[in-house]
């Protein structure tokens, strides 16, 4: 062996140069991330970058080549991921403070300008933090307690999210989705007193409905009165006789048949409110 390497010593070292040489200009590329090529301080390459609905496989990952000592690589996650907010008070237009504990998830869709910008993935989240916090105080600031718990949430995160879109384009990144983790009240006589306002509002808005029916029922009413006095006003110009045994056939119901059969009336045969049982 030691004749091997005295003879074969000078190619021997080529050979081990010439593989350090070719490793040394080969990367390998996850799928999950992003690989931008700088050299001499400036992007010229994005390998494996981000498109929407790229089926998993056929992507551009794998093995790729670059020129060793002048190539450097800079890999940049490709996935979700998670912003978190530090929890924070907001002042409700109710004049309520609320405790808001939120996070974002974002993904990175320009590796070049990410790198430009920011320079990490790190610093990207750094930036962002902050304006989260920012956005979501201002946003929450418009907004009543009472409105968190309806279906004006949705539309409230909707417009962190765009507000937060906007300034994480500057970075590269996009903002996918934000979501609101808690927002309370503070433990205490503020929380009882908020619920109790909450409660004397919804009665009030109940009683005020409660009115408005009672209201319309009573035009309803009067209306149908006012059309039922018309008809048998018609009726009686038409036919006075048979409009004078409609209205007697109505009273007879009424009386005997209003309390199920069980009232008694003492009349004399010739009493003229029996005179339609008399045939005139």
């Amino acid at each position: 062996m030691e004749s091997v390497w005295q003879n074969h010593k000078m190619s021997l070292i080529a050979l081990a140069v010439l593989v350090v040489a070719v490793l040394s200009t080969l990367i390998v590329v996850p799928e999950t991330q992003q690989a931008v090529i700088i050299r001499t301080g400036e992007p010229v390459a994005v390998i494996n970058k981000f498109k929407p609905n790229q089926p998993y496989g056929k992507t551009g990952a794998g093995i790729w080549w670059r020129i060793p000592f002048f190539d450097r690589v800079e890999y940049i996650d490709k996935r979700v991921l998670p912003l978190d907010m530090q929890p924070q008070q907001v002042l409700s237009t109710d004049q309520l403070r609320l405790n808001v504990d939120a996070y974002a998830r974002y993904r990175i869709i320009d590796p070049v300008k990410m790198v430009q910008t920011a320079g990490t993935i790190d610093n990207v989240e750094s930036q962002l933090a902050p304006i989260l916090s920012s956005v979501v105080r201002q946003e929450l600031g418009r907004r009543s307690f009472a409105s968190l718990l309806t279906a004006e949430r949705g539309t409230t995160m909707q417009n962190i999210r765009k507000l937060l879109d906007t300034q994480a384009r500057e970075y590269g990144a996009q903002v996918i989705d934000v979501r609101i983790k808690r927002a309370d009240l503070p433990d205490g006589t503020p929380l009882a007193s908020a619920f109790a306002r909450m409660r004397t509002a919804r009665q009030q808005e109940a009683a005020t409905i409660r009115a408005q029916g009672q209201k319309n029922a009573q035009i309803i009413r009067a209306t149908a009165d006012a059309s039922a006095a018309k008809i048998y006003a018609d009726a009686y110009g038409k036919d006075p006789k048979f409009y004078d045994f409609y209205r007697a056939m109505q009273s007879y119901d009424t009386t005997f048949a209003g309390d199920g059969g069980s009232s008694q009336m003492i009349l004399s045969p010739d009493n003229d409110y029996l005179r339609q049982f008399r045939g005139h």
